[in-house]
């Protein structure tokens, strides 16, 4: 066990708290689960900067990090479903899970393959997930209503677009040994 393992098992930690202080009743709740969200996207960052930094990859780690950042978004984006309820932010929420089943499985087969390099992030990845982390940083802080709000919609649009194209990338990348397999 190392340090950018613990990070990443915080994480993983961090999602049942996540959620109880998405419902407790108080008005510092949302913005502390907004806080305990944005602490988690940090150290999305700092565990993989700390693993590469202090040669400390590890398998364990390689496979837990994607599983727990997919699953603090998945669990962020499933509260603000609710929260919102409505098609304004469903509709970017399923691209965005949509999209991370797709890639999650499509990485696991290139790499039975041999061919994981294939579908390795991209700049456009980086980027469609920071635009994701701050838009749900700023979802979570504030109240459908409050004006902030609609800045984390048009962000998350923005995010969503970002993971269709990346989507479309990583296929493409990965379309000759998918019809060869036809």
């Amino acid at each position: 066990m190392n340090i950018p393992n613990i990070l990443t098992l915080a994480r993983i930690a961090f999602i049942p708290l996540l959620v109880v202080l998405f419902y407790l009743p108080f008005n510092w709740s949302m913005p502390v689960a907004a806080g305990l969200f944005g602490l988690a996207s940090i150290t999305d960052w700092l565990d993989g900067y700390l693993a590469r930094r202090w040669n400390q990859s590890t398998p364990f780690g390689a496979f837990l990090d994607p599983v727990a950042d997919k699953l603090m978004v998945v669990v962020a984006l499933a509260l603000l479903i609710e929260r919102y309820d409505t098609l304004v932010l469903t509709l970017p929420a399923l691209v965005i899970i949509g999209r991370e089943i797709v890639i999650s499985a499509l990485r696991e087969w290139m790499a039975e393959m041999g061919k994981r390099g294939m579908v390795a992030v991209s700049w456009v990845g980086k980027l469609k997930t920071t635009l994701q982390m701050v838009s749900l940083l700023i979802l979570l802080a504030f109240p459908p209503a409050h004006p902030l709000a609609l800045v984390g919609v048009v962000v998350v649009y923005v995010a969503a677009a970002l993971t269709l194209w990346s989507m479309i990338q990583y296929l493409k990348a990965a379309w000759p040994h998918l019809s060869r397999s036809m």
